[in-house]
C-alpha cells in the first residue's frame, strides 16, 4: 500500500465548493481509501491505497466528488516521499520558525515556459521564491495575502498550482507517518 496525501484546491474558501470533512472522509471510503486522516478544512487529506495510477486515482476523486455534491476540485496527489523530499529540499529554512510566511506551491506539471521576468518584477524586497522541481516555494515575510507575486504564481508559471504554507505542509507530513 502507497500512503497518498491528496491536496484539494477550492473547497471550503470563501462559502464556495461546501465539503464537510466529514462527508469527504466518507466519500473516500467509499472508494476503498485506508486510513484516512483530514486536516484543516481546506483539503488535505492523508490515505492508504493499493492504486498506483496517481491521474487515475486523483480523476477517480474528483468524479466521486462531482457525483455526491455537484462540483469537482482539483485534486492534486503526492505520495508521502514527494511530500517528504519537498520539505528536505526548502531553500528557506530560516523561514520555517514564521511558517506562515513560507509557501509551497505544488504544480500539476513542470512549467515549460515560466515567466521569469514578470516573477522577479512582481516579487517585493522582502520576498524570495525558487523553482525546484515541481514546486514553486515563496518566502513572503510579509505575508501571502499582500503578496503580487502570490497572486500570479500560477498566471507567470503557466501551469496549475495549489499552495499551502509550512505549517500545514509538515503537519500533513507527520499525518502521513
Amino acid at each position: 500500500m502507497e500512503t497518498y496525501i491528496a491536496l484539494f484546491r477550492g473547497i471550503n474558501v470563501g462559502g464556495h465548493g461546501k465539503l464537510p470533512m466529514a462527508e469527504l472522509e466518507k466519500t473516500l471510503d467509499g472508494l476503498g481509501l485506508k486510513d484516512i486522516k483530514t486536516y484543516i478544512h481546506s483539503g488535505n487529506v492523508v490515505f492508504n491505497c493499493e492504486d498506483a495510477n496517481k491521474i487515475a486515482l486523483a480523476d477517480k476523486i474528483r468524479d466521486a466528488i462531482r457525483q455526491n455534491y455537484g462540483f469537482a476540485p482539483n485534486v492534486m496527489l503526492l505520495t508521502s516521499e514527494e511530500l517528504n523530499k519537498a520539505i528536505a529540499l526548502n531553500p528557506f529554512p530560516e523561514a520555517e520558525d514564521a511558517p506562515k510566511s513560507l509557501h509551497l506551491f505544488f504544480m500539476e506539471s513542470q512549467p515549460s515556459k515560466p515567466d521569469i521576468k514578470k516573477l522577479d518584477e512582481l516579487k517585493s524586497d522582502s520576498e524570495r521564491y525558487l523553482i525546484k522541481d515541481k514546486i514553486f516555494y515563496l518566502h513572503a515575510p510579509e505575508g501571502i495575502g499582500r503578496s503580487k507575486l502570490a497572486a500570479a504564481v500560477e498566471k507567470k508559471l503557466g501551469v496549475s498550482v495549489t499552495a499551502r504554507n509550512w505549517r500545514t505542509v509538515t503537519t500533513v507530513s507527520a499525518k502521513a507517518r
